[in-house]
């Protein structure tokens, strides 16, 4: 079994769905948040894989804006799972020079989370060993008609013209605003589809659709994962040299 640490993966962008986590629950006869927790555990080991491999960029989806359709329970136990998270993981993250960033729109999370949000983002500002991004609230057609209407809002104040609005210019007011488009996609748990998942982002990402749950996607697993995307040829709509 290789180990996470022979894998040249540095500047690379590594964006992960992290579906499963109900299911790995409900197949241990479990209530579905004890799922979430476990998925959470599984954050931290793939968050230090990425350190040890050298990552630079890790983007993880935590909770879609599709995901307000769970039960009511489930919902709220996972906001508090949030708040928990960050509480425990700031100190560590700082420490070890991760720069936490979230996406997503912020408009339906309660204050108490959206300042833990704010302080951690705040408190690892100046840190550049792995830029970790956390989708929370993120959808990407959400993101795309949110810049949209940013753009508007900037064409009808006068700041730009409507012919300065290109592909670059778009981008530089996504959430994502200077980070680089994810190289690789993975999604756990058997599901082969992207889910809203950085739609403009991804138009060039190498897909990897992992049987196994989130919480059981280990490190070995996100090892073999990244030897295989190595294998593959990236063309970015050129004629291959191969």
């Amino acid at each position: 079994m290789s180990s996470t640490t022979d894998i040249p993966t540095q500047d690379l962008h590594v964006a992960i769905i992290m579906d499963g986590n109900g299911r790995w629950a409900t197949a241990k006869s479990l209530a579905r948040l004890k799922g979430h927790a476990k998925g959470a555990d599984r954050v931290r080991d793939i968050v230090d894989a990425a350190m040890d491999m050298e990552i630079s960029h890790l983007t993880l989806f935590a909770f879609s804006t599709e995901n307000w359709k769970r039960s009511e329970g489930e919902v709220l136990g996972l906001m508090a799972l949030f708040r928990r998270f960050i509480r425990s993981e700031a100190a560590k993250l700082f420490s070890r020079g991760v720069k936490v960033r979230f996406i997503g729109s912020r408009d339906r999370l309660d204050q108490s989370l959206i300042s833990l949000m704010e302080g951690l983002e705040t408190q690892t500002a100046d840190n550049d060993k792995l830029y970790l991004t956390i989708g929370l609230n993120y959808g990407g057609r959400d993101e795309i008609a949110r810049t949209a209407k940013k753009l508007a809002q900037m064409v009808k104040s006068g700041e730009i013209e409507p012919d300065d609005i290109d592909i670059d210019a778009f981008a530089g007011q996504l959430d994502t605003n200077g980070l680089p488009d994810p190289d690789l996609v993975i999604r756990t748990s058997g599901e082969y589809r992207t889910s809203n998942f950085l739609p403009w982002q991804s138009v060039y990402a190498e897909y990897v659709f992992e049987d196994t749950t989130w919480p059981d996607f280990d490190n070995h697993l996100f090892a073999k994962t990244l030897e295989e995307f190595k294998g593959r040829n990236r063309r970015f709509g050129a004629v291959s040299s191969k």
